[in-house]
């Protein structure tokens, strides 16, 4: 899967570990920054991720903040962006089969690595139920 990346500085770390999982494991992924653990702006990084997602460029996104709720408000403001934040396994499978996510939220300091990776795992893996969800979504995504 080719699959785009983008954090803030809380979420470097995370980061830095979901990319060599994701390369460990035979995805192609792009690193849209930051890339380190000095203060930005996280919209200078999530956003570029959620545009390269909805053009089409990439099947995937992921975004990493300290909570992943500003990431999370940040992706979901680009026309085409489904991004669940997300919390547990559960949360993941969810927005995947029930709301067809196509960028995945997560929140360092909410969860361990551990956690994150496996989160990551489910998001990738589970597929869209299809149907009515989507056709909901739709004609909301204004």
């Amino acid at each position: 899967m080719n699959i785009a990346i983008g954090s803030d500085h809380a979420g470097f770390r995370y980061k830095q570990a979901i990319i060599a999982h994701l390369r460990a494991a035979g995805h192609e992924v792009t690193d849209f920054g930051t890339d380190s653990e000095e203060p930005v702006d996280y919209p200078r990084f999530i956003r570029p991720v959620a545009e390269a997602v909805a053009a089409g460029r990439f099947e995937r996104g992921i975004v990493l903040g300290g909570s992943g709720n500003g990431e999370a408000i940040a992706a979901n403001r680009v026309r085409g962006i489904r991004c669940g934040l997300c919390w547990n396994l559960e949360s993941a499978r969810l927005t995947r089969l029930h709301n067809d996510a196509n960028v995945l939220s997560l929140g360092e300091r909410m969860m361990d690595e551990t956690t994150a990776l496996a989160i990551v795992d489910v998001f990738l893996s589970t597929p869209f139920e299809g149907g009515r969800h989507l056709q909901r979504i739709q004609q909301l995504d204004v």
